[in-house]
């Protein structure tokens, strides 16, 4: 009778217990990336880790800049009643409307690695690209790698995406009242295609080109590819650019690259997810999280580590 007893007891206990228990919340993770851009295996890999550190389902999907298709992720995460969203912006302004319509639906949405202020998110993770530019263009001034005059290649995967607009801003914000003029140019989002294409755009302008800012992941990971194709020597170019990716982090060990942006790639999904995670649970995060730093030989060992997963 007392074994009964310490049973129905224990099992009254265990069913109280029970609902205390925080349930497993379903959010989505949507990127304007490409699953076949090295950096984005890392935003992903931050994704994939809170979702085992939490217990917590993420659903992600990659859109290759295809900016209805990004929209239409978004509509259908609210129609699925998402605990939280968390999304780039592939555009300027063309999040704005999916955003308001999350937030009427009482989602969260946080919008990570490119920020766009037109659209209202609940917050943003992810570094500021037109500082980022402004950067990139003021490395090269002070080091006077370039001067008044000058002419500077900024390759892009994607022209007119949200990330290259805005780097163009920071970097003609140092370089317009100095005179020094740029070209962006379209490399694509294939790996073959980039060096390709950078492959003969270096090789019919060589002469002209003082520097290159490179203004994705893609682009700055092909410069040794590029360079030893057509002859160029580490260091006869001036590259600054991004940073997140293996090829990059050797080349600035190796003097192809001078110095490198690190974006944060995991931690940023990570803590995307976290702050959706936390305004679902009823705390509005009032504040945003700027990731990122520029690195030069003497830092590039670290991040080549890091993303080595050594």
């Amino acid at each position: 009778m007392l074994k009964s007893l310490k049973l129905i007891v224990y099992g009254a206990a265990l069913a109280l217990a029970l609902p205390l228990a925080a349930e497993a919340k379903t959010f989505f993770w949507i990127s304007h990336g490409s699953p076949a851009d090295p950096v984005w295996t890392y935003f992903l890999a931050g994704a994939n880790q809170w979702a085992k550190d939490t217990g917590n389902t993420v659903k992600t999907s990659f859109h290759n800049g295809n900016v209805a298709a990004q929209q239409e992720a978004v509509r259908s995460a609210i129609a699925a009643k998402a605990d939280g969203i968390v999304t780039t912006s592939p555009d300027p302004g063309s999040m704005v409307d999916v955003a308001k319509e999350a937030l009427d639906a009482h989602i969260p949405i946080v919008n990570f690695n490119t920020p766009d202020p037109k659209a209202h998110f609940t917050a943003y993770v992810g570094g500021d690209n037109t500082v980022f530019g402004h950067n990139w263009a003021q490395y090269l001034v002070d080091h006077k790698l370039v001067k008044s005059g000058d002419f500077v290649w900024t390759p892009v995967e994607v022209p007119g995406a949200t990330y290259g607009v805005q780097e163009t801003e920071g970097i003609m914000s140092v370089f317009k009242p100095l005179g020094i003029t740029t070209e962006t140019t379209e490399v694509t989002l294939d790996q073959g295609e980039v060096i390709t294409r950078m492959v003969d755009y270096l090789t019919a302008n060589r002469k002209k080109i003082k520097a290159i800012i490179a203004l994705g992941d893609l682009a700055d990971g092909s410069i040794k590819r590029v360079f030893d194709q057509v002859g160029v020597k580490p260091g006869e170019i001036p590259v600054v650019g991004w940073g997140n990716s293996l090829d990059t982090t050797q080349e600035v060990l190796n003097g192809y690259v001078n110095a490198a942006q690190w974006q944060d790639p995991q931690a940023t999904s990570y803590v995307a997810l976290s702050l959706a995670a936390m305004a679902a649970s009823g705390i509005p995060p009032g504040f945003n999280v700027i990731t990122g730093a520029l690195y030069e030989k003497d830092k590039a060992a670290l991040y080549d580590k890091i993303l080595s997963g050594k």
